[in-house]
């Protein structure tokens, strides 16, 4: 069970949830669950007074942790419902698994980064929360446990990837930056049957580049 004891990051926590719902467009269970998260446990020490600025920080391995009004927003689109099977492509620090883990869904995760994995469990244990893990290329997905119900992919892709929609549950939905690697729109993608999709493009976004056989052959 995650607990946080300390009173001062849970106040800027609480001004960080405020501020994003004054937004309007974010779903008010995904930030209530937000609330529930201590975003310091995945920055190193030195970077815990920045912890609820509205904003991405770095992570090791050259990776960040997404701005929390991004992972409000892609989160809300992804429309998760308890026990829905989610695939996240992407660990990095383990906050967007904690998030969907919070609001009732079986969590897979996928991370290249054996290192980002390993520091990532490490929090999933303190917090008490099952999530499935695994290290590898995300933009082949995890044929093993498919079809999900959901799928966000939390890092820029060229276009989406096949692997992916083949793995996405009809009346599934997919969240997806794609565009260049400097500049990508979030695709919002809902499957209405095996050979039916819509494609809904939404905001504008910055993410790392997703690596792998189908996204970019390097950073």
């Amino acid at each position: 069970m995650i607990k946080n004891n300390n009173n001062a990051f849970n106040e800027r926590r609480r001004l960080l949830i405020e501020s994003l719902k004054r937004r309007g467009n974010l779903s008010e269970n995904v930030l209530d669950a937000m609330l529930k998260i201590p975003r310091e446990k995945f920055l190193d020490s030195s970077f815990h007074f920045r912890a609820y600025e509205d904003t991405a920080l770095p992570i090791d391995a050259n990776q960040t942790i997404s701005q929390p009004y991004t992972v409000a927003y892609m989160t809300t689109l992804l429309e998760v419902k308890e026990g829905d099977k989610i695939l996240e492509i992407g660990t990095g620090s383990g906050y967007q698994a904690c998030l969907l883990a919070l609001l009732g869904a079986k969590v897979y995760t996928i991370e290249r980064i054996p290192d980002l994995v390993e520091k990532a469990k490490k929090v999933f244990n303190e917090f008490g929360l099952k999530i499935n893990t695994r290290i590898g290329d995300g933009t082949i997905g995890w044929s093993e446990f498919a079809p999900y119900q959901g799928i966000i992919v939390t890092a820029a892709a060229p276009d989406v990837p096949d692997s992916l929609m083949e793995q996405l549950a009809i009346g599934g939905r997919m969240v997806i930056p794609v565009g260049t690697k400097s500049y990508q729109s979030m695709y919002l993608i809902d499957r209405i049957s095996d050979n039916d999709v819509k494609r809904h493009v939404t905001d504008s976004f910055k993410f790392v580049p997703l690596i792998g056989k189908e996204g970019w052959k390097t950073g």
